[in-house]
C-alpha cells in the first residue's frame, strides 16, 4: 500500500485485512499527535514514548473494534489518553520517576548544551503547570499543528472551548516563563 493519500478509513480496513503497510501509514500519520497527548498527560518524554508504543500495539490488537474507521485518530487518541492516565497512576503508586541524564547529549558545545537543557527543563516545567486539557490543546495545536475543529472533536469539546483553552494555556505559559526568567539558578541546583 503506497497511497499516502488514502483516508484513515481505507487504511484501517486494509490493516484489518492484514495489510501491515496500511497500519504503518496510520502510525506515521498519527504518531506525533499520539505523542503530544501522552506528553500532555505524563510530562515525561521517555514515558510518553513508551505509552505511545504500547498504545499502537493495543490499537493493532483492537483495530476491529474501531466503529468508525474514518474517525480512527479520535478513537486511537482515546486509547493513548487512557493508557497515559493508567501509566501516570501506576507511576504515582510506585513513587519512582526516571532520572534523565544530559550525558547522552553530544558535547560539541557544553555551554550551548547546558543552555538548551535548562530551557527544555523550564519549558517542560511550565507546560507541567498547566491543567491537563490545556496541556493537550497547546501541544496538539502548537506542536502538531492541529486545527481547533480536530482538537475539539478529539477532546469532546466545542471549537470555542478549544480556542479558550489555547488562549489560557499560552497566557499561563507566558506568566510561568516570565516568573522564572533570570531566576533559574535556584530552580536547577
Amino acid at each position: 500500500m503506497n497511497d499516502s493519500n488514502a483516508s484513515d478509513g481505507t487504511l484501517v480496513r486494509l490493516a484489518c485485512q492484514g495489510d501491515a503497510s496500511a497500519f504503518d501509514q496510520l502510525v506515521r500519520r498519527h504518531y506525533g499527535a499520539a505523542y503530544a497527548v501522552a506528553l500532555a498527560v505524563l510530562g515525561s518524554r521517555s514515558t510518553a514514548e513508551d505509552v505511545c508504543q504500547d498504545s499502537w500495539l493495543r490499537a493493532l490488537e483492537r483495530l476491529g473494534d474501531c466503529r468508525d474507521p474514518e474517525r480512527f485518530v479520535f478513537w486511537f487518541l482515546q486509547i493513548v489518553r487512557n493508557r497515559a492516565h493508567n501509566r501516570r497512576d501506576y507511576d504515582r503508586v510506585r513513587l519512582a520517576e526516571p532520572l534523565e541524564s544530559g550525558a547522552a547529549q553530544g558535547m560539541e558545545d557544553p555551554e550551548q548544551n547546558l543552555r538548551r537543557e535548562r530551557l527544555r527543563i523550564r519549558l517542560e516545567r511550565a507546560i507541567g503547570t498547566l491543567p491537563e486539557i490545556e496541556r493537550e490543546v497547546v501541544l496538539l495545536h502548537d506542536l502538531e499543528g492541529w486545527g481547533h475543529r480536530d482538537i475539539a472533536q478529539s477532546l469532546g469539546i466545542s471549537e470555542g472551548m478549544s480556542r479558550q483553552h489555547l488562549f489560557q494555556a499560552r497566557r499561563r505559559l507566558r506568566a510561568e516563563l516570565a516568573g522564572h526568567a533570570g531566576g533559574g539558578a535556584d530552580n536547577d541546583g
